[in-house]
C-alpha cells in the first residue's frame, strides 16, 4: 500500500498517466481564436449556422483532428439526431478570453437562452452548458447537448462505452421508437414519426481508441452519455453523442470533459497541388506544396519522368521557393515551366509523391468530353436517360406542375407572393410544363435562372468553337436520351434546345417566366436516386384518395399530391434573362431548324416589347428570381442585338452600359459580346474598366498562392474561379493590349487540382485523381456523375480550407450544379484555342 492507502499498482498507473499528460503538449489559445495542439484544433462557434440551406454541419464546437474535421455542431439541440431543417438556436454573441483559456458563445431558442462554455484543461477541454433560468418544462426531455461525429471518419473503427467494446456500424440498423411528429428530414411526406434509440451509452465514450488520428474521449461530469446514429433518419445523418439537460437547475447544468489524442511533433503531410489533367508543353507549369505552418523543413521537390519500364528519372528544374503563409498553411512554389518534353511525370516532395500526370499537347481537347457526353445528359429532366446497361433515371416529372400557394415561403429559396400572377388557382395543375430543362443541382428542381444561364453559356461555346461533337441521341417525342449513341445532331445544340423548350413552355403556360418548379415538401426534396421514382407521374386529382389512381381517355390521375409546384410571381428580371437565352438559342438553331429558331426569337422579342410597356415587376426572393434587373435587361438587349441587328437594342445597350461598368467583374463577358455590333466608341468606354480589372486580377495573384479569387461563405468558389477564367479570356480577346491570357490556365489548373486542401480535380473523372465521392443524385452510394463540377474548396472560419473526399453530403463543397458544367466546357475549349493559337501563354505573376 502507498502512504495514502492506495494499492501500489493503481498509484503507479495514475503516475504513468500523469507523466504522459505532462509530456504531452497542452492546448494553447494564443495565436488563433481556437484551441490547438499538435494534430488537434477545437473550434468554438468560429462558424455558426448561416441558415441559407439550414444545418450545413458547420457550427458550434468542432474538432479538426490531424487535419481532418471530424466533429461539429457541438451545441444544444432539441432532438437526438436533428436533421437539416430541425430547429437550431440563434447565435447571439461570442467571447474569447485567451488569458484564462475560455471561449463562450451565447445562444438563443425562442423558449430559452443558454451559454456554451469551453475551457482548456491541459490536453482536454471542459465543455459545459450554463443557464440563467431553469429549463422551461416543455424543453425538459427535449433539449440536450449534442456533438456530431462524421461517420466516414470512423468506418471500420471501434469505440468503448465504459468497458464495453464494439465497432462503429457501417450501415444504420438501430431500434426505432414511434413519435407523435415526423422529423422534417425523414424523407417521407406522410406517416408517423420515428426516432432511433442509442446504439451505445455510458459515463465515458472513447472513439477509436486504437488510432491516435481519430481517438477522442468524452466523459460526462454526471449522468450518462448516449451515442446515436443519425443515418437511421437520413442518409446524411452523423453519429451523435448526446446528453439531456436537467430540469430545475441554473448555472452550470451539464459538463463534459473531452480530449482528442495529441501527438507531439505531429505535422500534416504535404499536399502537392498541381493539375491532375497535366500540362501542354509550352504552358506554365506550377505546383504548389501545401505544408503545416509548423513544418520548418526546407525540402526541395523533384520532378521525375516515368519511363516505359517504370524507371523514375529526375528532371533538372529550378529550385522551389517559399511563397509564404495563406490561411493555416505554409506554401512552397515549384515552377517547372522549362520542362517541355512530352511524357509522364510525377512530383516527389520528401517521399510524398503525386499521381502520374502527362506533359503533352491537346489535353484540353478532350477534358470536357465527360461533361458533354455524360453529365449534361444525366441532368436532363423530363427524359429517360440511358447509358448502355445503366438507366441513370427514368422519364421524370411527367405530372408537372401545380400552382404554388400564395404568400408561401418554401424550401430552397423559393417563395410565392400574394397573388399567383396566373390564371390558375393555388394547387391547380398548370399543363404544359413537363418538358425540357435541367435538374438544377444535386436535387431535382428546375430553377429558371439556371436554365437561361446554361443556355447562354452553351451558345457562347457553340458560336465561338463550333463544337460538333455527337455522342448522345436525344428524342423528344419518345422522351429518351441515349448516352454514347450518335444521332447526327451536335450534342451542344440538343442541350441548348432542351433548355429553351422549358423556357418556351413557361411562357406558353402562364405568359411569363417563372421562378422554377420544385418539390412540394421536404420529403420529396430529400429524394435520392432515380428522379422518375420521386413522383407517380400522374396529375394530382383532389377527388381521389391518397395513392388512388384513375385512368380515362385523357390519361391518368392520382390522389397523391406529389406533383412539383410552380412558383409564378412575376419578376421582370426573369423575363429578361429568359429572353436573352431564347434570343441566343435562336441564333444557334438558325439554319438547322428555322421554325424552332423563329419561335425562340419571336418569344424573346415579344417579352422585350411587353416588359417595355409597363413598370417592371420587382418581386425578389433568394436566388430564384433573377439577377439585378438592369443586368438582366442588358443581357437581353445584347443577345437580341446579336440575333436581329435591330437598332432599338443597340440604343438600350448604350443607355445601360454606364451602369454595367459599375459592376464590370460580373458584366464584362456580356459587355464584350456587344463590341462587334456597337460603334467603336462603345469599346473605348470599356477601357478604364478593363484596365481596372487587369489590375485587380494581378492583385489577386498576390493574395493566395493559386492566383485566382478564392471566395468565402457557405458555398465554395469553383463557379467564381471559372467565371474569372472566362472573363479573362473574353477581355484578352477583346483587349489583348491590356489583358493577357493567364487567367484561363490559372482557372483551369485550379479546377484540375492546383488548389488548397487537396489536389483532387474538381471535375469528376477528369485527371488521375478526381472527385469520385460527390453530391449528385447518386450521393447515397458514395459515387459520382462523370463530368460534373463540384463547388470545391470551402473556407471555414477562421482559417480552414476544406473539400471532403470521404463524405458526399457537404453540398457547399461537393454538390454538382449545371452552370459550372457549362462553364467548364467553355473554359476548357478556350484553353485549347489558346494552345493552338500560340505556343506560349504568359506566366502568372507571383508574390
Amino acid at each position: 500500500m502507498t502512504e495514502a492507502g492506495m494499492p501500489w499498482c493503481a498509484a503507479a498507473a495514475i503516475c504513468l498517466i500523469a507523466g504522459q499528460t505532462q509530456a504531452q503538449e497542452a492546448l494553447r489559445l494564443d495565436r488563433s481564436d481556437y484551441f490547438e495542439a499538435a494534430g488537434v484544433n477545437w473550434l468554438v462557434f468560429s462558424n455558426v449556422n448561416e441558415g441559407l440551406f439550414a444545418d450545413a454541419k458547420i457550427s458550434g464546437v468542432e474538432l479538426i483532428q490531424q487535419g481532418v474535421r471530424t466533429a461539429t455542431n457541438g451545441d444544444v439541440r432539441l432532438s437526438p439526431t436533428p436533421g437539416q431543417w430541425d430547429p437550431a438556436a440563434q447565435f447571439v454573441s461570442r467571447r474569447v478570453d485567451q488569458k484564462s483559456g475560455v471561449i463562450e458563445a451565447v445562444m438563443q431558442y425562442p423558449e430559452f437562452r443558454y451559454t456554451v462554455r469551453v475551457q482548456r484543461q491541459g490536453t482536454a477541454i471542459r465543455l459545459s452548458v450554463l443557464l440563467d433560468k431553469p429549463l422551461p418544462a416543455a424543453m425538459v426531455g427535449k433539449a440536450g447537448l449534442n456533438l456530431e461525429v462524421v461517420p466516414s471518419a470512423y468506418f471500420g473503427r471501434s469505440y468503448l462505452a465504459d468497458s464495453r467494446s464494439a465497432i462503429f456500424p457501417r450501415y444504420p440498423a438501430d431500434a426505432m421508437t414511434l413519435t407523435p411528429e415526423r422529423n422534417a428530414a425523414s424523407g417521407r411526406s406522410d406517416g408517423p414519426g420515428a426516432e432511433p434509440l442509442p446504439f451505445a451509452s455510458g459515463r465515458q465514450l472513447v472513439l477509436s481508441p486504437e488510432d491516435a488520428a481519430r481517438r477522442v474521449s468524452i466523459t460526462a461530469g454526471e449522468g450518462t452519455l448516449a451515442l446515436f446514429d443519425g443515418r437511421n433518419q437520413a442518409q446524411n445523418g452523423w453519429y451523435v453523442v448526446r446528453q439531456l439537460l436537467p430540469g430545475g437547475r441554473t448555472g452550470k447544468v451539464l459538463e463534459w470533459t473531452v480530449s482528442a489524442a495529441i501527438v507531439p511533433d505531429w505535422l500534416r503531410p504535404p499536399v502537392i497541388a498541381h493539375s491532375q489533367l497535366g500540362y501542354a508543353p509550352a504552358a506554365p507549369k506550377i505546383a504548389t506544396i501545401e505544408l503545416d505552418r509548423d513544418d520548418k523543413r526546407r525540402t526541395q521537390p523533384r520532378l521525375m519522368r516515368v519511363s516505359a519500364d517504370g524507371k523514375l528519372t529526375a528532371v533538372p528544374t529550378a529550385a522551389a521557393r517559399d511563397w509564404g503563409n495563406y490561411l493555416r498553411y505554409r506554401y512552397v512554389r515549384f515552377d517547372f515551366s522549362a520542362v517541355k518534353a512530352s511524357g509522364t511525370y510525377v512530383i516527389d516532395y520528401g517521399g510524398t509523391r503525386t499521381a502520374p500526370f502527362p506533359i503533352a499537347p491537346g489535353l484540353l481537347a478532350t477534358s470536357w468530353h465527360l461533361t458533354n457526353d455524360v453529365y449534361l445528359p444525366v441532368a436532363m429532366d423530363h427524359m429517360t436517360v440511358n447509358e448502355a446497361y445503366r438507366v441513370w433515371h427514368g422519364d421524370s416529372h411527367r405530372d408537372d406542375a401545380r400552382q404554388a400557394p400564395i404568400n408561401h415561403e418554401h424550401i430552397d429559396l423559393y417563395r410565392q407572393g400574394p397573388t399567383t400572377d396566373t390564371l390558375f388557382k393555388p394547387g391547380e395543375h398548370i399543363p404544359g410544363l413537363n418538358v425540357g430543362g435541367w435538374l438544377d443541382a444535386g436535387d431535382f428542381d428546375i430553377r429558371t435562372q439556371t436554365q437561361y444561364q446554361v443556355i447562354r453559356q452553351l451558345v457562347d461555346a457553340w458560336e465561338r468553337f463550333g463544337i460538333d461533337r455527337d455522342t448522345v441521341s436525344v428524342d423528344w417525342d419518345t422522351r429518351r436520351a441515349e448516352i454514347h449513341v450518335p444521332d447526327g445532331v451536335p450534342d451542344l445544340l440538343q442541350q441548348i434546345r432542351h433548355g429553351a423548350v422549358q423556357l418556351l413552355a413557361q411562357f406558353d403556360a402562364v405568359g411569363h417566366a417563372i421562378h422554377g418548379i420544385v418539390e412540394p415538401d421536404v420529403g420529396q426534396y430529400t429524394h435520392l436516386g432515380d428522379a422518375a421514382s420521386k413522383t407517380d407521374g400522374l396529375v394530382f386529382d383532389s377527388t381521389l384518395k391518397p395513392y388512388e389512381r384513375a385512368y380515362d381517355a385523357a390519361g391518368g390521375r392520382s390522389g397523391t399530391p406529389d406533383d412539383r409546384w410552380a412558383f409564378t410571381s412575376k419578376a421582370s428580371a426573369l423575363n429578361y434573362g429568359s429572353a436573352a437565352a431564347l434570343a441566343a438559342a435562336a441564333r444557334a438553331w438558325k439554319g438547322r431548324d428555322d421554325a424552332f429558331a423563329r419561335r425562340c426569337l419571336d418569344r424573346a422579342e415579344r417579352v422585350w416589347a411587353e416588359e417595355h410597356s409597363h413598370a417592371p415587376d420587382l418581386f425578389r426572393h433568394g436566388n430564384t428570381t433573377g439577377g439585378p434587373l438592369e443586368a438582366e435587361e442588358f443581357a437581353a438587349a445584347v443577345e437580341l442585338l446579336l440575333a436581329t441587328g435591330d437598332a432599338r437594342y443597340a440604343g438600350r445597350v448604350e443607355v445601360l452600359a454606364p451602369r454595367m461598368l459599375q459592376a464590370f467583374g460580373f458584366s464584362a463577358t456580356t459587355m464584350v459580346k456587344a463590341i462587334p455590333v456597337m460603334p467603336a466608341t462603345y469599346r473605348e468606354t470599356l477601357i478604364p474598366a478593363v484596365r481596372s480589372w487587369a489590375a485587380e486580377a494581378a492583385n489577386v495573384r498576390t493574395l493566395n498562392p493559386f492566383g485566382v479569387p478564392i471566395t468565402a461563405g457557405g458555398w465554395a468558389g469553383s463557379g467564381s474561379v471559372l467565371a474569372f477564367g472566362l472573363t479573362g479570356d473574353a477581355l484578352h480577346r477583346a483587349f489583348p493590349e491590356f489583358v493577357d491570357a493567364s487567367a484561363v490556365q490559372l482557372a483551369l489548373d485550379f479546377i484540375h487540382g492546383h488548389h488548397p486542401a487537396s489536389n483532387r480535380s474538381f471535375v469528376s473523372g477528369v485527371g488521375a485523381v478526381s472527385k469520385e465521392v460527390a453530391y449528385g443524385s447518386n450521393r447515397a452510394d458514395f459515387s459520382f456523375i462523370p463530368g460534373g463540377v463540384v463547388p470545391g474548396v470551402l473556407l471555414l472560419k477562421p482559417d480552414y480550407p476544406e473539400n471532403r473526399d470521404d463524405w458526399p453530403f457537404f453540398w457547399g463543397e461537393n454538390e454538382y450544379v449545371v452552370p459550372e458544367g457549362a462553364m467548364y466546357l467553355t473554359l476548357a475549349n478556350a484553353g485549347r484555342a489558346l494552345e493552338k493559337q500560340t505556343n506560349t501563354v504568359p506566366p502568372a505573376a507571383s508574390k
